[in-house]
């Protein structure tokens, strides 16, 4: 029914996009012909439409309403701050007055933040995906006044942007049917394309699932440049870290041989910011080279997680250079004086993307001096490699120790002469008008960054980054834990909404982890109340998962199972209740975790590299999950210790005093630290240290 469904939208689809990713506009001047309603919002993506000819609106029920007793079409418009190709169509088509007085005539406009407003993103972006396929942003969608979409598409140039406006209003005028038949069509669709049958099928949670699912997507994998094959190249952390772990559970050389290649060409590539540190969003090429510019928070948080772990896996020093380096970027650039830390900066500075991060060659020989010589080969900058204008992007070829060896030059001399060529550039490019930031503090996207400062900790045993970890949840919960619930995101004055099912899921697992590095057991209290709370709002019985969010104002309630630059909320939804299940021996979430990955088996198998997370939780069920118990007086230094060596699928906790919590119940003994390594309820005779325990795995 539902390909009949698709075929039925197709044939009536209004539809013609133009697939493009995700700038920035000139600094407003003081004086302004136009002022909408969004200038009494905070998201900064709003308030750079503030002053458009365009009367935009916020999302808002007063909004919704308006336009059914206006019996108006609605035109929706969602971006973001460092979203490219939105502030083009800006320019172009919401900036022009011709444009302008079209959309106030037929529409009542509404401007959607999708970082402040993810769930009505994922509604309309549904749609578009179901009438053409494929979607992006800038995303505009034409609706009835009731909120079905009767159009969709991404950017448009002025002239097509006016035909779409006159096409579809008078479409609507003319023939309210036909376009009320659509609508509900489409409408259909995205509550269809949400359908997940529940399922208690124990017995397909096997081994052999996560291996077929590995094999099927070895085919498409890049083995020369690193990830899969495609023109542009995203980096996505939910994939490496699955296939990390999966490397390392089932010792398969090739994965393992994949995992490194796809870290090491991402470190020496043009989207690792080898002078300033931390990521950039995706890459415009195959080998990495030339990035998109904007720079993320979830990227950076995440890429902490992976690159810590695969140092505590692999030791490589490019890894410990690249977590080091990003964490100074974040603590430099993207921190709240207050707390928390920001969402983006742009692509763009003073109209032009990527300006404040590229070099012409003549910069780069005045800036460095002498040192350019030994710079100049490190980063081959050669005449084949000049970007737009005449510009470098910097990205390298080789290992420090392949360079060494090839320049017969000691390691310890090119570390130092690195540190001096990113101290002389960091300061030039600081001469720089440095790209917009968008200061919204977003709780999933923190989340995940606390993740990524515990991994980072539990790797290479530095304080500083749990000191990290433990003031950015602190942060959130003094600023979005209002009664027990939480809010989105978080800005001076701003309009917070509820919070969404990954601010609940991100956060607990970040508790978790918090929990497992520090030994305080308020984390493990925190990570069960958000644990309940999510289950409680935002359950869904007809399909056993988990709804993006817990109002139903919208027009279809929105399961999000795939993984994108984030992991699916109902993937950490299932680990979180294995974890817990685990910590609590609750086997009523053990349960649920497992009927949870049985339903998704199906597209787990065909689509591994949009189902990672879902692989990584079935990993944790098909393959033996530990459990390592410290309980003395010294569990702290030991925890420490066995945390320093990534092993997957391992719940390491600690206790310096006697607990009733399951794990530590009747083990403490007041002259001793013993660890407890065991599996399925049955452990080992206890062991004295870190060495021993981790025998013990091997020896299982």
């Amino acid at each position: 029914m539902l390909n009949t469904l698709f075929s039925k939208i197709f044939f009536y689809s209004f539809l013609a996009i133009t697939i493009l990713s995700c700038k920035d506009t000139k600094k407003q001047k003081e004086e302004h012909k136009f002022t909408n309603s969004l200038i009494t919002e905070t998201s900064p993506y709003l308030l750079q439409h503030a002053h458009n000819p365009v009367n935009w609106h916020a999302w808002s029920n007063t909004a919704l309403e308006n336009a059914k007793k206006e019996d108006k079409l609605v035109l929706v418009s969602i971006g973001y701050s460092s979203c490219h190709w939105c502030h083009v169509m800006e320019k172009e088509s919401f900036e022009d007055e011709e444009v302008a007085k079209i959309m106030n005539a037929n529409f009542v406009n509404i401007k959607v933040d999708r970082e402040e407003r993810p769930d009505v993103d994922q509604v309309y972006m549904t749609a578009l995906q179901l009438i053409k396929g494929s979607g992006g942003w800038p995303l505009n969608v034409i609706t009835l006044p009731n909120g079905k979409p009767i159009y969709g598409g991404t950017y448009h140039s002025k002239e097509e942007w006016i035909k779409v406006l006159e096409k579809i209003s008078t479409l609507y005028k003319n023939d309210p049917k036909k376009a009320n038949e659509y609508a509900d069509m489409v409408s259909q669709g995205i509550q269809e394309a949400n359908l997940i049958t529940p399922s208690s099928d124990y017995e397909s949670l096997t081994k052999k699932v996560a291996k077929e699912s590995v094999e099927n997507w070895k085919n498409v994998w890049d083995t020369k440049k690193g990830g899969d094959q495609s023109q542009e190249k995203f980096m996505l952390p939910s994939n490496l870290n699955f296939l990390l772990d999966y490397a390392i559970l089932t010792g398969d050389k090739e994965v393992e041989n994949h995992i490194k290649n796809t870290l090491n060409k991402i470190a020496f590539g043009g989207i690792y910011d080898f002078v300033g540190g931390g990521f950039y969003r995706y890459s415009t090429d195959p080998s990495w080279k030339v990035p998109h510019f904007e720079k993320m928070l979830y990227d950076n948080a995440q890429l902490l997680s992976v690159f810590s772990k695969a140092y505590g896996a692999f030791k490589e020093p490019i890894y410990k250079e690249v977590v080091y380096k990003t964490i100074e970027y974040l603590e430099r650039d993207m921190k709240n004086p207050n707390g928390g830390y920001y969402a983006a900066m742009d692509a763009d500075s003073e109209g032009e993307e990527g300006k404040y991060y590229v070099w012409k060659k003549e910069e780069l020989e005045n800036t460095l001096g002498e040192e350019f010589t030994e710079f100049k080969s490190y980063f081959n900058i050669t005449s084949e490699n000049i970007w737009e204008h005449k510009n470098y992007v910097l990205h390298r070829g080789i290992t420090d120790a392949e360079f060494c060896t090839k320049n017969k030059i000691a390691n310890s001399k090119l570390q130092a002469s690195k540190e001096l060529w990113k101290k002389l550039l960091l300061t030039e490019r600081g001469k720089r008008i440095p790209p917009r930031l968008d200061d919204k503090i977003i709780t999933s996207w923190n989340a995940l960054l606390i993740t990524g400062f515990t991994d980072a900790y539990n790797a290479f045993g530095d304080s500083s980054f749990l000191d990290m970890a433990t003031k950015g949840i602190t942060n959130l919960l003094n600023n979005s834990l209002k009664n027990n619930e939480l809010r989105h995101s978080y800005k001076v004055n701003s309009k917070q909404v509820k919070g969404f099912l990954e601010d609940y899921t991100f956060l607990v697992d970040a508790s978790i982890n918090l929990y497992s590095a520090t030994l305080d057991t308020k984390y493990l209290d925190l990570a069960n109340s958000l644990n309940s709370k999510a289950m409680t709002s935002f359950s869904d019985d007809s399909s056993g998962m988990y709804r993006f969010n817990e109002n139903k104002d919208l027009i279809a309630q929105i399961i999000k199972t795939n993984d994108g630059v984030i992991p699916s909320p109902n993937a950490v939804m299932a680990q979180n209740l294995l974890r817990l299940g685990h910590l609590n021996y609750d086997k009523k979430f053990l349960d649920k975790s497992k009927s949870m990955v049985s339903a998704m088996v199906p597209m787990i198998t065909p689509n591994a590299s949009s189902y990672a997370r879902w692989n990584s939780v079935l990993l944790n069920t098909t393959y033996t999950y530990y459990e390592i118990a410290v309980v003395g007086a010294k569990a702290k230094p030991l925890v420490k210790k066995l945390h320093n060596k990534y092993i997957p699928n391992t719940l390491l906790v600690g206790s310096t005093e006697d607990s009733k919590l399951p794990l530590f119940e009747g083990r403490y003994v007041p002259d001793g630290t013993y660890i407890y390594v065991c599996r399925d309820n049955s452990c080992k005779l206890p062991v004295e240290t870190a060495e021993a325990a981790i025998k013990q795995l091997n020896g299982f």
